[in-house]
């Protein structure tokens, strides 16, 4: 069993910066990757940005040189950092670990970025 959740969410004025954070409990393995994604009203989930244990990160164009994933291992805990957000990166985030061919979730958080 694997539970996640993120915490970080709010409200933020366009060009401010919002950190998220999630914290994985339960049977975590030594491998795995961790990521962020987020879903928009009426839009599929779109990846974020991913990171494996190892420290290799994966970004979506539209967030790179913006928003930098980091991670914690000791703690089983993933962050991203986001800055320079915009009015289209309003979403609900999701914080999703892979393992062992699973995938869990987190609830999500809303973020909303004013203009």
């Amino acid at each position: 069993q694997v539970q996640l959740v993120e915490s970080g969410g709010g409200l933020v004025m366009a060009g401010g910066s919002l950190r998220l954070s999630c914290a994985a409990s339960g049977s975590i393995f030594s491998f795995n990757v961790m990521g962020w994604f987020r879903q928009a009203p009426g839009k599929q989930r779109e990846l974020v940005t991913t990171t494996t244990s190892a420290g290799r990160t994966n970004y979506a164009d539209s967030v790179k040189g913006r928003f930098t994933i980091s991670r914690d291992n000791a703690r089983n805990t993933v962050y991203l950092q986001m800055n320079s957000l915009k009015p289209e990166d309003t979403a609900v985030y999701f914080c999703a670990l892979f393992q062992g061919g699973y995938d869990y979730w987190g609830q999500g958080t809303q973020v909303t970025v004013s203009s």
